[in-house]
């Protein structure tokens, strides 16, 4: 029987001890056999029908913690791809110390964006991933030339920001996230940034998207006057290619994750009146399955969900950021 298990694994990266590690949980389609093995230690041989697999790394949003993606990893792995997340405690600003997958901001100023990636973590942990394909429980069961690149908020920014720059990403996907950058870094306000990818591109956003509407201040806007940051994105910083937009209504932004009230920025949020998790996973799954897998079943899904007005595909050239 194919269940999802996951293992952890460490990485290190930037930064000086103890800030300079990041913990990862790996979630992966495995088999269960009734094994003494499995029975004595909790690990699970990975299911070899559909070995190798394609690799997720999934980027959180700040100080909030890998487990609260853990339903929306597990929904991605149970669809045949192996699912990484990662928990890294680091500096954010000001001297604070939280979670964080690690922005190089130097790379997002003027003088250097699109040079090289606002989030070198990225690249040390897809090292750490090739680790595991050399040994332990998965290894020769991963597909490290089939890459996809996701987050939520501040890591699915990241992400559009920096994926051209590790050749294996096939595939990026986001919820929440964008490409507006802050006025501090030097920026005139309102500017959305050119999207760093040469991949086809997923975006995911709900209506009730508080979060979002927070923090325009800090690109010089209104919240309420605004346009959507994530649907200019879409619009505005995506190169010509087969990008998809997903609307939810009455979803927030925490509508993928499992919302810690004792962290991050969920006060902010609007209401939750929809199930963004499961109709987003299926979104992404059915998007991945097609570029990292080359499914026409998936396709199909894709043509069909954006025939019932679920998906918004890029329709025309972007306008000139």
């Amino acid at each position: 029987m194919s269940i999802v298990r996951s293992l952890w694994w460490s990485a290190r990266t930037a930064g000086e001890a103890p800030f300079d590690t990041a913990h990862l949980k790996v979630y992966y389609p495995a088999i269960s056999t009734g094994s003494d093995t499995e029975r004595l230690s909790g690990v699970f041989a990975p299911d070899p029908a559909a070995a190798p697999y394609p690799v997720v790394l999934f980027l959180s949003g700040v100080n909030v913690g890998q487990d609260s993606y853990r339903r929306f990893a597990t929904a991605i792995a149970e669809t045949g791809f192996v699912v990484v997340t990662f928990d890294r405690v680091a500096e954010l600003f000001g001297g604070q110390r939280g979670l964080t997958v690690g922005v190089d901001l130097d790379a997002a100023r003027p003088e250097a964006y699109g040079t090289r990636p606002t989030c070198p973590t990225i690249g040390a942990i897809l090292a750490a991933v090739a680790e595991l394909n050399d040994q332990g429980p998965l290894a020769g069961t991963l597909d490290l030339d089939r890459v996809a690149l996701g987050g939520h908020s501040a890591g699915g920014t990241v992400v559009l920001q920096s994926a051209r720059f590790f050749p294996s990403v096939r595939a990026v996907f986001a919820w929440g996230a964008h490409t507006m950058v802050a006025t501090m870094l030097g920026w005139p306000a309102g500017t959305v940034l050119p999207a760093q990818v040469d991949c086809p591109v997923l975006l995911g956003v709900g209506t009730n998207d508080g979060v979002i509407k927070g923090s325009a201040d800090r690109y010089g806007e209104d919240g309420d006057l605004r346009p959507d940051p994530v649907a200019r994105t879409f619009d505005e910083a995506l190169p010509p290619g087969e990008h998809l937009l997903a609307v939810v209504p009455e979803a927030n932004h925490f509508g993928i994750a499992d919302v810690d009230p004792t962290a991050a920025r969920a006060f902010l949020d609007g209401p939750d009146d929809a199930d963004a998790l499961a109709p987003f996973a299926r979104l992404s799954s059915a998007f991945l399955r097609t570029h990292l897998g080359g499914s026409a079943t998936a396709r199909t899904e894709l043509a069909e969900f954006t025939a019932a007005g679920v998906l918004r595909p890029q329709l025309s050239e972007p306008e000139q950021c």
